[in-house]
């Protein structure tokens, strides 16, 4: 079974439209679908943004069963040279550039208690997307100290829910696949103006592409 884990109703929408859903749940306070589409056994779970929620879809969506995550949506591009508003980009890693024990331990930001690198890895499927380095944080801004931070560790999007589903999947030991249309980019206006103007156009291009994305798992 496939467990999406989404954060918003209007990303949800690319899939539930799609989808012959079955029964309907509360689980930790998420709605989640069951159902099917395209052949797939589905469980998608709408978990609303931020990393706590998305952490707790996650979990809701390995708890019913999910034997690989799929997490699609919006996410903001963070140079011009390398991602453009409306293409969608497979994520190879990701990491929380918002998780910081370097005073404690002397390690990189984003590295978990757990880990060495910074970076976690994604499972990548046969998709024909070209593939970006993910930075997941609990703010959506324009701060330049947050952005010349993302380049520094090697972000090439970012957004505020790939890293934490990325972590609970690996500690679950369920490979978690994450695709996401770009919605806005850093250095080219005010993100929050472009989100809303842009974000439908990136909606229906990963509606355009849900069904090949799909069949990859």
């Amino acid at each position: 079974m496939i467990g999406c884990v989404i954060a918003m109703e209007s990303e949800a929408e690319v899939l539930l439209g799609a989808m012959e859903v079955e029964n309907i749940r509360t689980v930790y306070g998420k709605p989640v679908y069951f159902g099917k589409a395209f052949g797939k056994e589905i469980v998608l779970v709408v978990s609303a943004e931020g990393k706590v929620n998305a952490a707790a879809g996650a979990c809701a969506a390995i708890s019913a069963g999910a034997d690989v995550v799929l997490n699609f949506g919006v996410a903001g591009g963070l140079q011009p040279e390398n991602t453009a508003v409306g293409e969608l980009y497979l994520i190879e890693k990701a990491v929380q550039y918002d998780f910081d024990l370097h005073q404690l331990s002397g390690k990189e930001i984003g590295t978990l208690p757990e880990e060495e690198e910074n970076f976690l890895p994604l499972h990548l499927p046969n998709l024909p997307y070209p593939r970006r380095a993910l930075g997941t944080g609990d703010r959506f801004d324009d701060s330049p100290v947050d952005h010349d931070l993302l380049l520094r560790l090697g972000c090439d999007i970012r957004d505020m829910e790939g890293g934490a589903i990325a972590q609970v999947c690996k500690y679950a030991g369920v490979p978690f696949v994450s695709v996401k249309a770009i919605s806005d980019v850093y250095g080219s206006g005010s993100t929050t103006e472009q989100f809303r103007k842009n974000c439908k156009q990136a909606l229906l291009e990963l509606q355009a592409n849900i069904k090949e994305i799909l069949e990859s798992l």
